[in-house]
């Protein structure tokens, strides 16, 4: 480092002093550095000096590396989220840095030494806990544990792994617009697992389009199974929400069970795209039918710099949803008055089951 600084320096005097010796060549005074010098000994000398350097800084970091890697003998990597498959009694062993999500199926989680964390809830999990789905399970440093199969399961796994009794799956999400390095594909495939959305066509989603009223309403219709159906005559009061549409039983067990009250024309105005705070407000009431706790720390939404443009009647339901991690913000913004993709409410369905 000390060759380089001196070399660094040394470039500045040549800026500053080649002129001078230029102007100087031919004549009978003697420069105090020549040209020749600089173009010959020295540059070959400085050259020599950081090539020197820079290939020991070059050596120590490649010991170094395959050093770390020779701890990971035997294992795989995978750079993102990969999908697996484990029959009964087959196994993910992890390590540092490592983690397993559990998609379908029965696991047992066995820590040999360090530590593994629940990310969905910050807390350290025992050695020979069962694993809940949909959680991600982190390798804390230092760490080796396993994933033991207890009946055949799918999963996802990244980082450094070995894996016995299992084999890779495939994405088994049907839509060609949902690439498998996406950051919405497993929330996507969650939500079509769970019969929760129907893509816009047999193999499209359609991730970028905006949510509408009637998509909304009908996956929170799904969620709680389907409701039945709603003679009450009041869920029949908007006059653009005909019989027979496939948002109407939806909409009709929305209003009756008091999820959505629609506008002051009586209209529901299905094919309107829902903004985002309307969208937390009718996820509240649903917690709320559905026996969740409702207690809401306010520091989370407090940390928003755009909390003011939330409505008055949804700044209770928009802190829910905030504290409990249902929404997270788009760029650090809540941006309560903006429309969201079918992508970001997929991964909004899929915050809310995991509570």
């Amino acid at each position: 480092m000390k060759r380089i600084s001196a070399a660094g320096l040394t470039l500045l005097l040549l800026v500053f002093m080649t002129p001078a010796s230029a102007s100087t060549a031919g004549t009978g005074e003697e420069p105090l550095i020549t040209l020749s010098y600089l173009n010959g000994e020295y540059a070959n000398s400085m050259k020599s000096g950081v090539s020197g350097t820079l290939g020991d800084v070059t050596d120590r970091a490649v010991s170094r590396l395959s050093g770390l890697y020779g701890r990971y003998s035997g294992y795989r990597f995978a750079s993102s989220f990969l999908f697996v498959s484990l029959s009964e009694g087959g196994t993910v062993a992890l390590t540092t840095g490592s983690s397993f999500i559990l998609l379908s199926g029965v696991a047992t989680l066995t820590v040999a030494k360090g530590a593994v964390i629940d990310v969905s809830t910050g807390r350290e999990v025992a050695s020979g806990e069962r694993v809940s789905q949909y959680r991600r399970y982190f390798c804390a440093e230092n760490t080796n544990a396993v994933i033991k199969a207890d009946a055949p399961s799918t999963g996802q796994v990244d980082g450094y792994y070995i894996m016995t009794g299992g084999g890779y799956a495939r994405p088994h999400s049907v839509f060609k617009d949902v690439p498998g390095d996406s950051w919405f594909f497993g929330a996507v495939d969650f939500v079509y697992d769970r019969g929760l959305f129907k893509g816009t066509a047999d193999d499209i989603f359609s991730p970028d389009t905006p949510m509408t009223r009637a998509m909304f309403v009908t996956v929170l219709h799904r969620l709680d199974g389907g409701g039945g159906s709603q003679p009450n005559a009041q869920a029949g009061r908007f006059k653009d929400v005909r019989d027979g549409e496939w948002y109407t039983e939806a909409v009709r067990w929305a209003t009756v069970n008091g999820m959505i009250t629609g506008y002051d024309d009586d209209t529901f105005r299905p094919d309107v795209p829902l903004t985002r705070e309307q969208m937390a407000v009718i996820i509240y009431r649903y917690a709320s039918y559905s026996g969740r706790g409702m207690s809401a720390p306010g520091a989370a939404y407090d940390a928003f710099p755009d909390r003011a443009n939330v409505s008055d009647y949804a700044v209770t339901a928009m802190r829910w949803v905030v504290a409990h991690g249902v929404i997270n913000g788009s760029d650090g913004k809540l941006l309560p008055q903006s429309s969201a993709t079918r992508a970001q409410v997929a991964q909004i369905f899929w915050n809310y089951c995991r509570l």
